[in-house]
């Protein structure tokens, strides 16, 4: 599958069963899975079905005030989860089957799946501390 490297945004071909190994980014050489990346039709279903930790899904577009509004404390509870959760971001306007597949009807819509079943969901944004205190019952 391809991972998109969230600090030079390169895409990196890994295999699924290395996600527990930590992957680095082939260029820059940072942490793969240390803050959000993109999800895709491409390589959903493998980060749900291979990540040994809860996998933690903002779904969004770019067109949405909320979404944009909400994007750092994403990534932020992202650094600060780092290892202990898997941040994917899916842009609902570019992945429209995951979207339909879910049954996103708002954005955003946050989604925490483990073991490839999803938990929980809300939709809205939150400010930074309350996101991480929410996110605390599954990590």
């Amino acid at each position: 599958m391809i991972v998109s490297c969230p600090h030079c945004h390169t895409g990196n071909r890994i295999e699924p069963v290395r996600l527990a190994e930590a992957p680095s980014c082939g260029a820059c050489h940072q942490p793969l899975l240390n803050g959000p990346i993109a999800g895709t039709a491409d390589n959903f279903a493998e980060l749900l079905r291979h990540s040994k930790v809860p996998v933690v899904v903002d779904f969004w577009a770019t067109w949405c005030g909320p979404c944009q509004t909400f994007a750092p404390a994403f990534a932020s509870a992202a650094e600060a989860f780092a290892g202990k959760a898997l941040f994917v971001k899916i842009d609902t306007e570019a992945e429209q089957a995951l979207a339909a597949q879910y049954k996103i009807r708002s954005i955003p819509t946050i989604a925490v799946f483990d073991g490839g079943n999803e938990l929980e969901r809300m939709a809205g944004a939150l400010p930074s501390g309350q996101f991480k205190a929410w996110l605390m019952q599954f990590v």
